[in-house]
């Protein structure tokens, strides 16, 4: 194809990114398991996929920066940044749980303006682009109408750093007894994708990396919902803590998320 847009190289590098991960799924020993920090492992299926993301986008766009989980940053001077995870939910994959995503998205001048994110297990693409709305297998998706938080399920993720993983656990018990229910899923790109087409009312996550909620912020602002920090300020890249919601229960939660030290 010549000429292709960002969300066709996103796309199509998602998919095939997906498919190469199928290949490693259920076949990594122990021994190929490599751990990047206490609570992070890494996989021979990680660098992978990346790889053929990476040369997809420096191929397609060979001026744009780029910020991928495994790769680092790569430095140039563009108001373009990628920003990757190869495989969301490295410890599900490595456990033999089909749960894990692969999250793309593009940023301009700090805004993302197209997110895509793939679950290879169930063949569900996700994409988004600013102002064009948010699609599931390229049939338009919204987050769900539910109002009250105890009538909602909810998901959450505890980040890597210690001083998250403490605060995750109190977070954890409030809000364990608000709502319907309260689930760890192990793949924040996958969970805030669910927010999204309404399949659960919100994720929250005390510490997170850009790389792994980026597209799925992107798709939950473009169906409708609400992004904030923890403190109720708008999300950015450089934002550590993530509320991602339906909108409706968006303060309710906030208040409850407050009210812990």
């Amino acid at each position: 194809m010549k000429n292709p847009s960002p969300k066709q190289v996103a796309s199509a590098a998602a998919v095939k990114a997906g498919a190469e991960l199928l290949k490693h799924f259920h076949k990594i020993s122990r021994s190929l398991i490599k751990t990047k920090s206490k609570h992070e492992i890494i996989t021979p299926a990680d660098l992978a996929a990346e790889k053929i993301i990476l040369s997809a986008i420096k191929k397609n766009f060979p001026t744009h920066r780029i910020l991928s989980e495994e790769a680092g940053y790569n430095q140039k001077n563009s108001d373009y940044l990628w920003i990757i995870d190869p495989l969301d939910g490295t410890t599900n994959f490595a456990m033999g749980n089909p749960l894990f995503s692969v999250s793309i998205a593009l940023s301009y001048q700090d805004e993302i303006i197209l997110g895509v994110v793939y679950v290879p297990f169930l063949k569900d693409l996700y994409v988004a682009e600013k102002n064009k709305g948010a699609f599931l297998n390229g049939k338009k998706i919204h987050v769900s109408a539910e109002n009250k938080i105890n009538n909602s399920f909810l998901t959450f993720c505890h980040g890597h750093e210690e001083k998250s993983i403490r605060r995750a656990i109190h977070i954890y018990s409030k809000l364990k007894l608000a709502g319907r229910d309260l689930r760890q899923i192990g793949t924040a790109a996958l969970e805030t994708s669910w927010v999204a087409r309404g399949k659960t009312e919100a994720i929250i996550i005390p510490g997170v990396n850009s790389w792994d909620v980026a597209a799925g912020v992107l798709l939950v602002r473009e169906a409708g919902g609400l992004i904030t920090d923890l403190e109720g300020k708008p999300w950015t890249i450089h934002s550590k803590g993530i509320l991602a919601s339906n909108k409706n229960i968006h303060q309710p939660l906030l208040k409850i998320i407050k009210s812990i030290p």
